[in-house]
């Protein structure tokens, strides 16, 4: 699952955890994000070939520093994990991206350079942002942008994908769940493409369940502890909230978490946590353009 890479010249400690997409998709990209990384701290390897071993390798880091390699499951993967361990304040996490180009939204939205080599040197000098995090009554993380109703999942990917044994039922896991879980049920009142919800931002009531509306869109600013909050309507029309909670209830709906798909549920509430995580970015003037990116 691990080895040691021969310490470089730095005196930081890094835990470089790859995950397998990435080894079966970008072999290349991975050997380079390793060489620059062991060239420039102490780096431990570790090679996760399942979610178990993923997290262990994360909650037995010790004092290193996390670096994930992967695409935005992965990234996803990491940041839960440690709000699990309610390490997350106490931390700061590294993305060397490193997957397709729709698997990584999440990572250049945040700021993350698309190259390995610049990502790698990145995560040795860049600097420390703390984000915000959405996070819902269970337990659940949301890095930047919720939407309702969930868009349906992408097609699986043509024949020659590199996603491969193990890794591949992980993925599968996914698009299976969402296709088994029960469709939303649609009233007969309603419009098609129309959903009854009622939806609650800091206790300020945007949308009641007498009223369609075609969809909700909760994006984190990415610091401040506000989120952007759309509620789109049955006529087309924008009705919009910045809030620290956003409750939804209605009859059962889906939600799509960044890339992760939830539900179906009647009832939740995210949260956004301020300042919550940390992230390695490229110097402050290079972090503060990124983050007037939108999602």
């Amino acid at each position: 699952m691990s080895a040691a890479e021969p310490p470089g010249d730095g005196d930081d400690q890094l835990l470089v955890v790859i995950d397998p997409v990435a080894r079966r998709s970008d072999g290349e990209s991975v050997r380079i994000a390793k060489d620059v990384l062991s060239a420039g701290a102490h780096a431990k390897i570790c090679l996760p070939d399942t979610p178990e071993e993923f997290a262990r390798a994360l909650s037995r880091r010790g004092a290193r520093r996390p670096v994930v390699v992967g695409d935005d499951h992965a990234l996803l993967r990491a940041v839960a994990q440690l709000h699990r361990e309610r390490e997350l304040a106490s931390g700061v996490l590294s993305l060397i991206p490193v997957g397709a180009a729709h698997a990584l939204e999440v990572a250049h939205a945040l700021g993350v350079p698309r190259g390995a080599v610049a990502a790698a040197r990145t995560a040795l000098d860049g600097a420390v942002r703390r984000l915000d995090l959405l996070v819902d009554d269970s337990d659940g993380v949301v890095l930047g942008r919720l939407r309702i109703p969930a868009p349906p999942p992408p097609p699986p990917p043509a024949s020659g994908n590199p996603h491969a044994g193990v890794t591949a039922v992980w993925d599968t896991c996914r698009s299976l769940v969402s296709s088994l879980v029960r469709p939303v049920p649609v009233a007969a009142s309603t419009h098609p493409g129309t959903h009854r919800l009622r939806i609650e931002a800091d206790g300020v009531l945007l949308s009641d369940l007498d009223t369609p509306v075609r969809g909700l869109s909760v994006t984190s600013q990415g610091g401040g502890g506000l989120a952007d909050v759309v509620v789109r309507t049955g006529s087309g029309e924008d009705v919009t909230a910045e809030a620290k909670a956003v409750t939804v209830s209605g009859a059962d709906f889906r939600y799509r978490a960044d890339i992760q798909t939830g539900g179906p549920v009647r009832t939740r509430t995210w949260t956004v946590r301020a300042g919550a995580w940390g992230l390695m970015l490229p110097g402050p003037a290079s972090a503060d353009a990124a983050a007037g990116a939108r999602w």
